[in-house]
């Protein structure tokens, strides 16, 4: 809970950064300046939408994927779905009273880490060498799948500043070439709007990168603390069959006369 406050802070200070305007003074005619006490406060929303382009609807698709991975992460990697404690019981009933066909049927249709770590180790019954061995690599490649899931939020995060610094160079491009066309005669506010404009490219991906990051950093610690936890339940839960095979089947009671 703590990392998800954290998470959630963070977010909202850079929702509060980016609602904050940006203060510039409105030339007068011929150049002259306005008076410092009317300044003109220019909107940083109004200032992105009045320069739409790829590098804009890239990070805002890209924005919206990170979004959706953000969720998606945090209702996926809890302990109650990964690791259902009524899964875990059913499994503990079923190795008691040594049920193996239903165990074998219930590890393949629950979704829980430990039934599909635990399913492919009943398939080299009776062999606990064989049983262990398949566990290893089912959780293996279970944690593995489960970092990969979140490894898009890392991508996104790295390309988020770098499509900034595209919007930012193309942006300048621009500004330069208008100032050349101008034979350096360039109006001054008009060259600074231009390059404030570039620069929100770059306010974008850093906006795009900021909450990915730091959701990818909160989410690879819970995926790491859940697989590990699941392995040691699914290994508890193997050797707990381990010693039910080892027992010897009771013989039915003698029918009285």
């Amino acid at each position: 809970m703590f990392r998800i406050g954290l998470l959630a802070t963070m977010l909202l200070s850079v929702a509060l950064i980016a609602s904050t305007g940006l203060a510039q003074t409105r030339p007068a005619a011929g150049g002259v300046a306005a008076p410092a006490a009317e300044p003109v406060r220019l909107n940083l929303l109004q200032l992105i939408l009045g320069h739409l382009d790829f590098v804009f609807f890239t990070i805002f698709i890209l924005s919206i994927i990170g979004l959706a991975l953000i969720i998606q992460g945090f209702i996926k990697n809890r302990e109650s779905v990964m690791i259902p404690p009524e899964s875990t019981e059913k499994i503990k009933s079923l190795i008691q009273e040594r049920r193996w066909k239903e165990l074998e049927d219930f590890t393949y249709e629950d979704d829980s880490f430990v039934s599909r770590s635990l399913h492919p180790a009943l398939k080299r019954s009776p062999s606990f060498a064989a049983m262990r061995e398949a566990l290893e690599t089912s959780v293996s490649e279970q944690t593995a799948d489960q970092f990969r899931q979140i490894e898009y939020l890392n991508i996104i995060g790295n390309l988020g500043p770098l499509l900034g610094l595209l919007g930012t160079v193309l942006g300048m491009i621009e500004a330069f070439q208008a100032m050349n066309q101008a034979q350096g005669q360039a109006n001054p506010a008009q060259l600074a709007g231009g390059i404030s404009t570039a620069l929100t490219h770059t306010f974008l991906g850093l906006l795009l990168a900021v909450p990915c990051l730091a959701a990818f950093g909160v989410l690879r610690t819970m995926v790491d603390r859940l697989t590990n936890r699941g392995a040691q339940v699914a290994e508890d839960m193997l050797l707990m069959i381990k010693d039910a095979q080892n027992q010897p089947t009771p013989e039915p009671a003698e029918a009285v006369a």
